[in-house]
């Protein structure tokens, strides 16, 4: 009996290995395109997971939608669009650049150009503070002493 409980023991490690069962259509080909789909559409709950990778409800929802249209026959783009007019251009990992969207994609740009602009100011700057000082022989003379000289530690050692 000791034998058989250490190896149901032994045994115990391997259940947890258990895994959620993916939600699949019937048909292998839509579920396969509602996958690639979904991973060009951001999970609004999870905000940085694409919908195809996400465990929330709202991505669960936003899958079933997804075949719902695949099997009524609708394209990609219409699945997008609808996904779109429906949650807004945030739901896109990819948004489109127009009227909208343009200040989010140029920012990067323009502040990376002020950065850029603040460095070669300051630099500038700090250049005409900096001032050339040349030593007189006594202080030439008072550094080598300073430099040369043992210090403590090493005289104790």
């Amino acid at each position: 009996m000791r034998y058989f409980l250490i190896g149901l023991f032994c045994l115990l490690p391997s259940l947890s290995f258990a895994a959620v069962a993916k939600d699949i259509a019937e048909d292998p080909v839509i579920e396969m395109r509602m996958m690639h789909l979904a991973e060009k559409v951001r999970c609004l709950v999870c905000q940085s997971e694409p919908v195809s990778t996400s465990h929330s409800e709202w991505s669960h929802d936003v899958r079933n939608i997804m075949r719902e249209k695949m099997k009524e026959g609708a394209t990609d783009q219409q699945i997008l669009d609808m996904l779109v007019a429906r949650f807004g251009k945030s739901v896109l990992y990819d948004p489109p650049v127009d009227d909208e969207t343009a200040p989010l994609w140029i920012a990067p740009f323009v502040m990376l150009f002020i950065g850029g602009g603040l460095l070669v100011y300051q630099l500038k700057k700090r250049r005409s503070k900096v001032v050339d000082v040349t030593l007189t022989p006594q202080d030439e003379q008072r550094a080598a002493e300073l430099l040369n000289e043992p210090s403590s530690k090493d005289s104790q050692a």
